[in-house]
């Protein structure tokens, strides 16, 4: 039986390039997102063309019992989750205070923390119960700089690294692995940044930063990141980690420009 990688948020960015990058190193990915069958059939289908396992399901994170019901199907039918990819978004656009509204705000902390809450209720007790296992949690700039416009997104993604922080503190010691993996920059995925900007500012972007520039984080690279966490000895563990290009100033050197990925 192959180890098992369970996937929310595997979206064409990073959720479904490291759920691919899991695959091919011999997990069985099962790629669980909101929308999107035929896009989420053809990343299933890629990863099997390429020898690897994986499983396609769509999920609505934020409806009741949806995460529950999905990891005690994937237990009981699939096998036992080694590694889980916690890679919801909350971003909500650039919005004022009088532009959010109450459940615009409550939406992101659904997505960001509350969703991250269930998913570790529903599973880190059956990991806890074999003695290991690890969950990987894709987080933001905002998590650790709150910027004019992002009062759902700062608020939501900081609750994350908190709630980080807090599972690590009790399940560190009983052989749980927690990391929080902060993007401090711009992706290059066309489902998320694509969509945020628009095709024709993302393909300038891939132009004048991209591409062979490297001045936009590559998914492939950073799913190489994830399966290294992953495959971390318990006595040099991670558990808070940032990435970005190599020509981007640190989150704490700049105010911000072009949001990243989540």
């Amino acid at each position: 039986m192959k180890p098992v990688c369970f996937v929310i948020g595997a979206g064409a960015g990073i959720g479904g390039t490291v759920g691919a990058k899991f695959a091919r190193e011999g997990y069985h990915s099962v790629m669980c997102r909101r929308t999107g069958q035929e896009g989420l059939d053809q990343l299933v289908a890629s990863i099997k063309k390429d020898g690897g396992s994986a499983t396609g399901v769509l999920l609505n994170a934020i409806e009741p019992d949806t995460i529950e019901d999905q990891v005690a199907a994937v237990e009981a039918d699939i096998g036992p989750i080694e590694v889980a990819v916690y890679n919801l978004g909350s971003q909500v656009g650039d919005r004022g205070l009088s532009a959010t509204s109450y459940k615009t705000f409550e939406m992101g902390w659904r997505l960001a923390t509350f969703g991250l809450f269930r998913l570790a209720s529903a599973l880190c007790p059956l990991m806890v119960g074999r003695g290991h296992g690890t969950l990987l949690v894709t987080s933001a700039t905002a998590a650790v700089r709150g910027n004019r416009g992002q009062h759902s997104h700062a608020a939501s993604m900081g609750g994350r690294r908190m709630l980080c922080q807090t599972l690590n503190a009790e399940l560190g010691p009983q052989g749980i692995h927690i990391a929080h993996i902060l993007i401090d920059g711009a992706v290059d995925a066309p489902d998320t940044l694509g969509k945020m900007l628009g095709p024709e500012r993302y393909q300038e972007l891939r132009e004048t930063r991209g591409m062979e520039h490297d001045g936009l984080m590559l998914p492939e690279k950073i799913a190489e990141t994830y399966f290294h966490l992953a495959q971390q000895h318990r006595s040099t563990w991670t558990h808070e980690i940032d990435l970005r290009s190599f020509g981007d100033l640190p989150w704490w050197n700049t105010r911000g420009g072009i949001s990243g990925e989540v």
